[in-house]
C-alpha cells in the first residue's frame, strides 16, 4: 500500500515507454494504474505501523548488534507485546529490561543479554514540495513513511508535588535518535547514529499538548467532511473526552497552573507563552462547534440524549472561554470555494431579456470602496428607444401614446428597482475589492414597424448600392431613417397635389421616396439601370394613407 513510492517508480518506466521503447500500449496501462493508485490514496485509510526501539545491551550478543540501539518498524496493528514476544523467540536466553532509561556499564559488559523495548514516534519530515496545506489524507503517508527521526518522552517530576494540580511541575525529558536511513527501506529496521536529548518545560508541555488536540479535532473534522459515511464513534469520544469537565478536566488545570498571578510573577520570562496558550484555547472553540455540529447531523436517536448532553457542556465553555480569551471564526472552506461573482451579478441584472420591452440601462462606475454609486433611486436611467425624428401621426394618436409610454416606463422602474435591491443585497454581502472601471452602457435600437407591401408590388432591387427615387427634389446626401407607421393596409394612388394626411409636400421633409412608375402593368420587374432614362415628363406618384 506504499502507492506514494509505486507512482515514483510508473514515472520512470512512463518516460522509458513514451521516449524510448515508444510502447504506448504499455504506456496506457501504467497510466491506468497510476491513476488507481492516486485515487487509492485519497480514499483509502491505510493503517499506521507503530516504531519501536530496541537495545541489546551484554557482551553475550553478537558484536554487530552488540549494545547498539535499533529503530524496528512493526507489522500492520502489531502491538508492543507482540512484538516483543515475536523479538525474544530469537534470543530464548535474552532478558528483558524493566526501564526504559539507558543502562550503566555494568549492564554494558556483563556476560548476558539483556534486551529493552520501548515504542518510539516518528517525527514528520514532509517533503519540499508541499510548500503550502494539503489533505490530511495526503499527510498521513509521511507521517509514519520516509522518517529518520523518532522521539521518546518521559515525563520527570522536579520541584514539590502538588497533589492538586501534577502539571504544574511536570518536565518532560525528550530523547531523539535519528537512524542512518530513512525508513522503511530494504531493511524495517536500522541502527541508531545519534541519540540527543532535550528537556520541554511544564509551560511548553501545555502548548505543545494544546496544539495536537486542535490538529486532532481539526483532522478527524476534515475527515468527516470528505467522507460522511465514516464511524460517528470515534468523534464521539474525542468530543467528549474534551468537552465534558467530570472525564479529563480539560484545560482548566492549565489555568490553574499557568495563569495565576504568582507564577506570572515568578516566570515573567513566559509571557510570550502564556499568551500562546490562551490562543489555543481559544481556538479550539471554532473546531468543537464544527465536530458537534457534524456529530449532530449524524447521531442516531440512540445517542441523541448524549449528544443533547455535549451540547450543553460546550454552551458552557463555549461561553466561559469567549469571555476570558475573545473569539476566533474558522473560515469555512465551502464558503472559500463559492467565491463571489460581483461582475456576473452586475451582467445580470443590466442585460435585458428578449422578453421584455427593450431599454437603455446605464450602470455608473464601481467606487473603490465596492459601493455601487449610480443616479437615480433605483440605480438605473431608463432612457426612450425611439430615435428622435419627425413623426407623421396626428397629435391625438401623439398623446395617447404618449400615455402608454408614460405607464411602460413606471413599470420598468418598478421591476428594474426590485432588481437593484437585489443587486445591492447580494452585492454588498461580497467582501471584495473591485477595480474603478468606466461605466458600461448597454443599449439595443428597435427598428420601426413597417406594414408589409403586396407581393405584386415588391421590387427587386438590382443594385444594392443605388436607390432609386422619381422625387422631383434632389435626392439627399444623408438618407434618414424612416417614420414609425401603424399596422395599416396601403394604398397607392396618384394625386397632383402631393398630399399626405393633410400636410402638404412642403411640411413633409422626412418622407420616404415613392415608388417608381411600372414599367408594365405586370410587375416592378422592368426597372432601368439609371434614373436619367425615365420621362421627366411623367408626374411622380405620392403615398396616399388611407385610415383604417
Amino acid at each position: 500500500q506504499m502507492w506514494e513510492e509505486a507512482i515514483a517508480l510508473g514515472k520512470e518506466l512512463a518516460e522509458q515507454y513514451e521516449n524510448e521503447m515508444f510502447d504506448y500500449e504499455q504506456l496506457s496501462e501504467l497510466l491506468r494504474k497510476q491513476a488507481q493508485f492516486y485515487e487509492n490514496i485519497v480514499k483509502v485509510i491505510r493503517p499506521k505501523p507503530d516504531y519501536f526501539a530496541v537495545g541489546y545491551y551484554g557482551q553475550g550478543f553478537p558484536t554487530f548488534i552488540r549494545n547498539k540501539v535499533f529503530i524496528y518498524r512493526g507489522k500492520e496493528y502489531e502491538r508492543r507485546e507482540d512484538f516483543e514476544a515475536r523479538l525474544l523467540t530469537q534470543f530464548p536466553n535474552a532478558e528483558k529490561m524493566k526501564t526504559t532509561s539507558p543502562p550503566g556499564d555494568d549492564i554494558k559488559n556483563s556476560s548476558g543479554q539483556y534486551i529493552q523495548c520501548f515504542t518510539v514516534k516518528p517525527k514528520l519530515d514532509l517533503p519540499s514540495k508541499f510548500h503550502r496545506p494539503v489533505s490530511e489524507q495526503i499527510v498521513s503517508f509521511y507521517r509514519v513513511n520516509e522518517v529518520q527521526r523518532f522521539e521518546y518522552s518521559r515525563p520527570v517530576r522536579k520541584g514539590e508535588k502538588n497533589p492538586d494540580n501534577e502539571f504544574a511541575n511536570m518536565w518532560i525529558e525528550r530523547t531523539i535518535y535519528v537512524t542512518a536511513y530513512k525508513l522503511p527501506g530494504i531493511l524495517r529496521w536500522f541502527e541508531v547514529k545519534s541519540v540527543f536529548m532535550v528537556e520541554i518545560s511544564p509551560l511548553e508541555n501545555a502548548i505543545e499538548t494544546m496544539q495536537l488536540t486542535n490538529d486532532k479535532i481539526n483532522n478527524m473534522v476534515q475527515q468527516h467532511l470528505n467522507d460522511p459515511n465514516l464511524p460517528i464513534n470515534p468523534l464521539s469520544m474525542l468530543l467528549n473526552g474534551i468537552v465534558d469537565p467530570a472525564v479529563m478536566g480539560g484545560f482548566t488545570n492549565y489555568e490553574k497552573a499557568f495563569f495565576t498571578e504568582k507564577y506570572i510573577h515568578e516566570h515573567p520570562e513566559d509571557h510570550d507563552k502564556i499568551e500562546k496558550l490562551k490562543d489555543l484555547i481559544a481556538w479550539q472553540i471554532p473546531f468543537l462547534a464544527e465536530g458537534i455540529r457534524i456529530h449532530g447531523e449524524k447521531v442516531t436517536e440512540a445517542l441523541r440524549p448524549f449528544h443533547e448532553r455535549m451540547e450543553a457542556c460546550f454552551r458552557q465553555l463555549k461561553d466561559k472561554v469567549e469571555k476570558q480569551y475573545g473569539t476566533r471564526a474558522v473560515i469555512s472552506s465551502l464558503d472559500d470555494r463559492r467565491g463571489s461573482r460581483p461582475r456576473s451579478m452586475v451582467r445580470s441584472f443590466t442585460m435585458p431579456s428578449s422578453s421584455r420591452p427593450l431599454s437603455v440601462a446605464s450602470v455608473s462606475s464601481i467606487s473603490s470602496d465596492s459601493t455601487p454609486s449610480r443616479p437615480g433611486s433605483d440605480g438605473f436611467v431608463l432612457e426612450p428607444l425611439l430615435p428622435k425624428k419627425m413623426h407623421s401621426r396626428s397629435q391625438d394618436k401623439l398623446d395617447k401614446d404618449d400615455l402608454d409610454k408614460d405607464k411602460k416606463e413606471k413599470k420598468k422602474e418598478k421591476r428594474n428597482s426590485k432588481h437593484q435591491e437585489i443587486f445591492d443585497k447580494e452585492f454588498k454581502s461580497t467582501d471584495i475589492s473591485l477595480q474603478q472601471s468606466e461605466a458600461v452602457i448597454l443599449s439595443e435600437t428597435i427598428s420601426p414597424l413597417r406594414p408589409q407591401r403586396p407581393k405584386s408590388q415588391v421590387i427587386n432591387v438590382m443594385s444594392s448600392e443605388r436607390r432609386f427615387s422619381v422625387s422631383p427634389s434632389p435626392p439627399s446626401s444623408q438618407m434618414t431613417p424612416p417614420p414609425i407607421t401603424p399596422r395599416t393596409k396601403l394604398a397607392f394612388s396618384i394625386q397632383s397635389n402631393l398630399e399626405l394626411n393633410g400636410m402638404s409636400s412642403s411640411e413633409i421633409s422626412d418622407v420616404p421616396p415613392p415608388l417608381p412608375l411600372k414599367g408594365s402593368m405586370a410587375d416592378y420587374g422592368n426597372l432601368m439601370e439609371s434614373q436619367d432614362l425615365i420621362s421627366p415628363t411623367t408626374s411622380p406618384p405620392a403615398h396616399q394613407r388611407v385610415s383604417p
